[in-house]
């Protein structure tokens, strides 16, 4: 199994596809085994990877499943910060 430590190096080096499925696993196992960490940071994780990769919709909703599963999580802020940026795009100056 692999460690959040190495999802997050997965990640920063642009490795997203295998970070998600790392993440995946984890979060599919969580209700049968222990977790290598806290739920709620595979879920902040994993929005972290749909962010990197442009999948707005996605990483809101693994965000919202972090703070739902721990109301101090990170992604509270990167919901914010997200939402912050789509609501900065300006949808007709890409119509040019």
């Amino acid at each position: 199994m692999t460690s959040f430590e190495e999802i997050k190096q997965l990640i920063y080096n642009g490795q997203v596809q295998e970070a998600i499925a790392q993440l995946d696993k984890q979060i599919e196992r969580q209700p049968l085994a222990p977790p290598v960490g806290p739920i709620d940071e595979a879920y902040y994780l994993r929005g972290n990877a749909y962010r990197k990769m442009g999948d707005w919709q996605r990483a809101l909703n693994d965000y919202q499943l972090a703070i739902d599963n721990n109301p101090s999580s990170p992604a509270l802020q990167a919901r914010k910060m997200v939402i912050d940026i789509l609501n900065f795009y300006h949808k007709d100056m890409y119509n040019q």
